[in-house]
């Protein structure tokens, strides 16, 4: 069958205060990096067909992002929202720049994509249907008619020619383009026709066309995108206040339904008590991640709702293990891992709100497993392991990113290292420049801590040896390789494989998940209850 039917985005939340319990929990996107990003996936998704030959709506297993009922239908309102966060981008170019707050400010909001996730599957965007062949090698899309750009130009076949050309350019420098290396070759044979050829068949190159990489360009409009953004999206960029606010405006020809707010203030705050003054004084009307938890009791008691649900957030001790560093060490790794409290760790720098998870996989994704059990709390194996790797003493540098869950997570982690015998110095370095370049691009670092949102992002984050944390080894690519091209069922199998083969290995330690935690006023309606997708999707707010 073919996809025929069409994302709406009224999806509604109703303005009712949620009580504070810990649900399974992800991203907080905006508060971190992504090449994959790190705050960052090369997810591998369902809808990709079951060998038969075609697929439809693109069923992809896993929640999505959900809320309750209720509220106003969006569209036109001349009112304005206000939207705090912290982690603002350094640059809106997603294409050569990293950080989680890039994506979450444009995709979905100023850029589309050909497909998308809607409760967990992958259904139509930009394209109304698609179909794929019976050995899943070939995928052609019909276009939705009607669809222009922020600056007037149609919207056809040949723009998405090339923006999925584009990614296998050295226009594109992000690490994330590697999820598009499957592709063979890309046609356009009339204004609403896409035809995409791979080089074999690929489980996960319907679910990463609803990343980043699948976002679509103006052919003619790429000239300046860190600054002069052109999209499809119901949102078009208006200004950048750098350090302090982005701002959107309703795109007045929007292809879908209209945005019930006419302008959204993305506004930045140095840190989440900053974040949640703001809140209090009413200088914002929404939190969009919640920076410092354990103040959420101050917005109890029914003058603002609080959102609790889940995310894609790992939160990575990633681990140096190129030649050379003391990391480099199984048995150091190992003793790292035994040494940390992970319930107790999250109890004292995050309030509780998370879960604990043990991998790289998140409880929403298909193959997911608890691995809490590989490396239990036990200081005594860990001094034991540091003896036997003679490495008593050692001095660790945690190099950390200026943002909330990182500096306080990483003075938890310092504590526990060296009451094992470690020695740690935590250097806090300015988020994102100086972290992107010290830790993420030229890897001077032993430990660190970031969280990665991208959906699935396994395969983007352990599966390439150049990549920040190091790892990608060749059993561990073989597997996800085998995951990527075979049925469903191998798909689920080898990739539960790789992430009991990157938790036994010790590749990093995963400390939690974070929890989606949002406040708002209590008449603003369309919040998401979970966050497992990049955006923070503005189009679905409105005002009761």
């Amino acid at each position: 069958m073919t996809a025929t039917s069409t994302l709406t985005r009224a999806r509604t939340l109703a303005a009712a205060a949620l009580a504070s319990t810990a649900l399974v929990a992800g991203c907080s996107a905006g508060s971190g990096t992504a090449e994959p990003t790190p705050t960052a996936g090369s997810g591998t998704g369902e809808g990709a067909g079951d060998g038969t030959g075609h697929t439809g709506s693109g069923a992809g297993d896993g929640d999505g992002s959900t809320g309750t009922d209720g509220g106003t239908t969006p569209g036109g309102s001349e009112e304005t929202v206000r939207v705090g966060l912290v982690a603002e981008p350094a640059s809106l170019d997603f294409t050569t720049s990293s950080g989680a707050a890039i994506p979450q400010v444009m995709m979905d909001n100023v850029y589309e994509t050909l497909v998308t996730i809607d409760e967990g599957e992958i259904v139509p965007g930009l394209a109304e249907s698609w179909e794929v062949s019976e050995d899943r090698t070939t995928y052609t899309f019909t276009l939705s008619d009607g669809v222009t750009f922020s600056n007037g130009s149609e919207f056809t076949a040949e723009d998405a020619k090339f923006s999925i050309e584009r990614v296998s350019t050295d226009a594109w420098t992000n690490g994330l383009a590697a999820k598009l290396d499957v592709v063979e070759s890309v046609e356009a044979p009339d204004d609403t026709t896409v035809v995409v050829t791979l080089s074999r068949p690929s489980n996960q190159f319907l679910f990463n066309l609803t990343t980043l990489v699948g976002a679509m360009f103006d052919s003619e409009g790429v000239h300046d995108l860190a600054n002069d953004p052109i999209g499809t999206g119901p949102y078009v960029f208006e200004s950048w206040d750098r350090g302090s606010m982005i701002t959107l405006t309703r795109h007045e020809d929007y292809h879908g339904d209209a945005p019930y707010f006419q302008t959204v203030e993305m506004r930045y705050f140095r840190d989440g008590n900053a974040l949640n003054n703001a809140m209090l004084t009413d200088a914002i009307d929404v939190v969009a991640t919640v920076q410092a938890p354990e103040a959420l009791m101050e917005f109890e008691g029914g003058a603002y709702q609080i959102i609790e649900g889940t995310t894609n957030g790992e939160i990575v001790l990633s681990m140096n293990q190129q030649e050379g560093n003391p990391l480099s060490d199984l048995r150091l790794r190992q003793a790292v891992r035994h040494a940390i409290d992970h319930q107790s760790l999250m109890d004292t720098c995050w309030a509780g709100k998370g879960v604990l998870i043990g991998s790289m996989v998140p409880p929403t994704d298909p193959w997911y497993e608890d691995r809490t059990g590989d490396y239990p709390f036990d200081q005594d194996r860990a001094r034991d392991l540091i003896e036997e790797a003679g490495a008593g003493g050692t001095t660790l540098r945690l190099r950390i990113p200026t943002l909330p869950y990182a500096v306080a997570c990483g003075t938890v982690v310092e504590s526990m290292l060296e009451e094992v015998g470690l020695d740690v110095t935590i250097d806090e370095l300015e988020f994102p420049s100086a972290w992107l370049e010290t830790v993420f691009t030229n890897k001077d670092y032993d430990l660190s801590i970031v969280s990665h949102v991208e959906g699935r992002d396994m395969a983007a984050v352990f599966g390439n040896p150049d990549y920040y944390t190091t790892y990608g080894t060749e059993d561990l690519q073989a597997l996800l390789e085998a995951a990527d091209s075979g049925s469903e069922e191998q798909e689920i199998t080898k990739m539960h494989e790789a992430a009991r083969l990157i938790s036994e290995d010790a590749a990093a330690d995963f400390l939690f998940l974070l929890p989606n935690l949002m406040v708002a006023e209590p008449d603003i309606t369309g919040l998401p209850e979970n966050i497992l997708a990049e955006s923070f999707p503005l189009a679905d707010l409105a005002r009761d």
